[in-house]
């Protein structure tokens, strides 16, 4: 099974399912396709219901890192974006470390990558096909979501899209292929939209 998963590389709780998607790898049939969808991008059309501090972001660092991504898939194939993402994703969440060039750079040289592409990040020059990418997942779930989207196919042949699962820390071995099966259940099951609760805890990157 192909399961294709939508990601802003700025989202901590991506990250973790990102993870989780890894270590699910590693216990059933799955190989990860890894597309890139934006935050920014997403928030657009409700920019000026948001928190003033985080719009600051959105109209601003939020499009960076997509950016370099979608410029390194372009230039490079789809394939160096799982590496990327972890290099990205690891310094800025696992590491805290500030979302700037410098950390950018280190990233795409960790992926194999020219640091040139860090130039993107301040570009427009492939906005469009970051916004085709993100299209292309949103289109699967609806737009009242975030990031990540997951899609594989489903039992009957048909694809099923879902947003998520939200989870801390990211579940390890045989506890990871369990939350996988059930994700696939509910996100099967004609009729089926949404299951959820409040979080109670913050991002473990443990």
């Amino acid at each position: 099974m192909t399961a294709d998963f939508w990601f802003d590389p700025a989202c901590p709780w991506a990250w973790l399912t990102s993870r989780w998607m890894l270590e699910v790898q590693k216990v059933r049939p799955v190989d990860v396709r890894w597309h890139v969808m934006s935050l920014a991008v997403l928030n657009e059309p409700k920019i000026d219901e948001v928190p003033e501090e985080y719009r600051e972001y959105l109209t601003t660092t939020a499009w960076e890192a997509v950016r370099v991504c979608i410029a390194a898939a372009k230039e490079h194939g789809d394939d160096v974006l799982g590496p990327l993402y972890t290099a990205l994703g690891t310094r800025f969440h696992n590491q805290g470390l500030p979302r700037d060039r410098a950390t950018i750079e280190a990233a795409l040289q960790e992926a194999g990558l020219p640091t040139s592409l860090a130039d993107a990040a301040g570009s427009t020059a492939h906005d469009e096909e970051l916004r085709l990418s993100h299209k292309e997942g949103i289109e699967k779930v609806g737009q009242d979501v975030g990031t990540p989207i997951i899609s594989v196919p489903g039992p009957d042949g048909d694809e099923v899209a879902f947003f998520g699962p939200v989870v801390t820390p990211a579940p390890r071995g045989e506890a990871a292929g369990r939350l996988w099966d059930g994700t696939l259940l509910v996100a099967a099951t004609p009729g089926f939209f949404e299951l959820k609760r409040t979080r109670t805890a913050e991002p473990s990157f443990e």
